[in-house]
């Protein structure tokens, strides 16, 4: 992933979410759900929303920046279709390293458990999202249900999972000198012998949602190749079914940005996952 790519795609979410919101989106901005400066949180909700089902989308950055921002502007076609849109912020490396960021999306759950209902979503219909490291860590996020009840997440909370160009296996054999894979053992990783413990790809025994594995075509060859792999293991579990998604000619950035469409097939299949899981 050049870095002049990762450059203009945050421009480009940036100015995006400088744009104002229409009067019927009600936005709550910061509201913490933990001691930590990033440990905030932002809600985008229809206005008059009760009970409305919840999207709880975290950005990308490669755990180490990046902005809860970088969500905004979506929150026009999530609200449109009747949800809440969540975009938290976590703790970030060097400074905070994995699993420093895991804890804090169980850790925003738990907090949504309790508050959501406030801002017009429904605490036990929550769907996990997001974009190339988020994309990560809401499928860690979902596999994880051996960790939801220690953290407060009620075992009927999450009920869908559709990561973006997510990062599924951390592992690599003998990363290049100053490489992204490199830095996931230098920057990203609190103990670099935890990469299989921190990739999804080791979480998928006793799958218990729904999930939509998302990539672009063009997008980096780790990532198409642990999706591939992630999804042919769900495959071979038993439990709620799991769909993988090819966007053609989409690099890496253009697979989140690519949702500025509100017509997008992406929100289409989050609007069939949710009507499905409606009780």
């Amino acid at each position: 992933m050049p870095f002049q790519a990762a450059e203009d795609y945050a421009v480009q979410v940036m100015t995006w979410a400088q744009e104002a919101l229409a009067d019927d989106i009600v936005v709550t901005r910061g509201r913490a759900y933990g001691r930590h400066r990033l440990q905030r949180y932002d809600v985008y909700a229809p206005r008059g929303a009760d009970k409305a089902p919840v999207l709880v989308f975290w950005h990308g950055g490669g755990w180490t920046n990046g902005y809860r921002d970088y969500v905004r502007f979506m929150a026009p076609h999530v609200t449109r279709q009747g949800m809440v849109l969540v975009a938290p912020s976590y703790r970030l490396t060097p400074a905070d390293r994995l699993p420093a960021a895991l804890d804090d999306c169980l850790a925003v759950l738990a907090a949504l458990n309790r508050d959501v209902g406030a801002l017009g979503g429904a605490p036990d219909r929550i769907y996990l999202s997001g974009h190339s490291a988020g994309g990560h860590l809401a499928t860690m996020t979902a596999l994880r249900h051996d960790r939801w009840l220690a953290a407060g997440v009620a075992a009927n909370t999450i009920r869908g999972c559709l990561p973006i160009s997510g990062i599924m296996d951390l592992y690599h054999p003998a990363p290049a000198a100053d490489s992204l894979e490199e830095r996931v053992y230098t920057m990203v990783l609190a103990d670099a012998n935890e990469d299989a413990v921190m990739s999804p790809m080791c979480w998928t025994s006793g799958i218990r949602i729904p999930m939509l594995l998302t990539h672009g075509e063009r997008d980096s060859e780790r990532v198409i190749r642990s999706n591939r792999r992630l999804f042919a293991l769900m495959q071979q579990q038993d439990g709620s079914p799991v769909r993988h998604a090819v966007l053609p000619g989409l690099d890496h950035f253009q697979t989140h940005t690519c949702l500025r469409q509100g017509d997008h097939p992406w929100y289409t299949a989050l609007r069939t996952m949710v009507r499905s899981g409606t009780d």
